[in-house]
């Protein structure tokens, strides 16, 4: 074949080398298809000039500055390696693997064992690596060869996915053991009342029916609690529109979360009003929780402390004060999470279910605010959750 219609393999190589990163970064498989099209049939029309107008060496760098500029942006952590060695890397990648992978060995800018494996076998596949960046990260690393020399390295994060897999695990451990403990028990009492039913006297039936009553509340109790989770998680992605007056629905709250029998305890502190956007039922729920949280776990004897003041950067700042034990500083970043109890015994005995703490967290997320724990032991502990201040619907013009 004469030397000015050679076909140009390597530019070939680079343009598909480059069609492979735009599907990886989820570019329309036409669009690809497209650019394809126009950059090998430009590359053909070139090469079928003259040889002494081509110019194939300075041509090449340029085409990998065209790959390296269109995968630049991707937040996929992008590579293109050439005989091993790093020859593209996109932000995200270097962000992770640092600047200085250009041009290195990828044993030398990966240093993991799987990885290296995989990157150097010549074989196409993935590869998951954990401690790739930090100790418990985990990373899915998929190679695709382009030609002889040529690949395209792809670096996803499944930390995030693990993560989120190993807490529903855990969740759903938690929560069969919580609902197991109950159920055991008001399954003993029964048997024993049906197969003692002529020996047991009146009183110690009465209180076995008794036990049996609180169990069965406190299964209640456990599976309202759970549904309550359930659908404040569904929801938290949806940010609320309703905009209503707070004062009202606190105080209104505070009184249902206290009872008749505890109301009493309770300082309310509200003379100002606010309105803030957001689900009213939910509101109310998240009041009832820090209420009756505070009557719980405070000294029976003082008052539980509600107040709503102004906060700054227009929010509205409602917190929840007990005067009890307090709670010690380990334990304060985890209250939030499922099931967790300082004293579960403690819990179980007032009839905590060790998720209204974490129906709370979820609330103040959806509505956008922020949810501060302070504890002195000895002294008492307070919740304030801080919410933006909306403006307040205009009434209607009247004629």
């Amino acid at each position: 074949m004469d030397s000015g219609h050679q076909i140009p393999v390597a530019g070939i190589l680079l343009a598909l080398a480059a069609g492979i990163a735009m599907l990886v970064f989820r570019v329309d498989v036409f669009l690809v298809i497209a650019v394809l099209v126009i950059w090998i049939g430009s590359l053909m029309l070139a090469h079928s000039r003259p040889p002494e107008i081509q110019s194939n060496k300075r041509s090449q760098p340029l085409m990998r500055e065209a790959i390296a500029e269109l995968i630049e942006s991707s937040y996929t952590p992008l590579l293109v390696t050439d005989r091993d060695r790093v020859a593209i890397a996109n932000r995200s990648a270097r962000q992770i693997l640092g600047n200085h992978i250009i041009g290195q060995d990828v044993r030398v800018a990966f240093r993991h064992p799987e990885a290296i494996a995989l990157l150097t076998d010549d074989r196409n596949g993935t590869a998951v690596v954990r401690g790739l960046v930090q100790r418990r990260d985990i990373w899915r690393i998929s190679r695709q060869s382009v030609g002889d020399d040529l690949a395209v390295i792809e670096l996803i994060n499944q930390t995030a996915e693990a993560d989120i897999s190993r807490a529903h695990t855990d969740f759903v451990a938690n929560a069969s053991h919580e609902l197991r403990t109950p159920l055991a028990s008001i399954i003993g009492y029964v048997e024993t009342l049906d197969d003692d039913s002529d020996s047991i006297d009146p009183a110690t039936s009465k209180r076995f029916l008794e036990r049996i009553r609180q169990e069965a509340n406190r299964l209640q109790n456990l599976v309202s609690d759970l549904m309550s989770l359930s659908r404040v998680e569904a929801e938290k992605h949806d940010l609320p529109e309703t905009v209503f007056s707070l004062m009202p629905v606190v105080e209104r709250a505070a009184r249902d979360g206290a009872g008749h029998d505890r109301f009493a305890r309770v300082e309310l502190s509200t003379e100002e009003d606010f309105h803030i956007r957001g689900d009213e039922r939910q509101i109310e729920q998240l009041v009832r929780n820090l209420v009756d949280n505070a009557l719980k776990y405070g000294a029976p004897d003082e008052k539980v402390t509600v107040e709503l003041k102004s906060a700054r950067n227009r929010q509205v700042c409602l917190s929840v004060t007990d005067r009890g034990e307090g709670i010690s500083p380990e334990h304060l970043p985890h209250l939030t999470r499922r099931f967790y109890r300082t004293d579960p015994g403690r819990s179980r005995a007032s009839g905590g279910t060790g998720l209204g703490l974490a129906i709370v967290k979820h609330i103040v997320e959806r509505h956008r605010g922020r949810l501060d724990i302070e504890s002195v032991v000895g002294k008492g502990t307070t919740f304030s959750v801080r919410f933006p201040v909306a403006q307040s619907t205009p009434e209607p013009d009247q004629d």
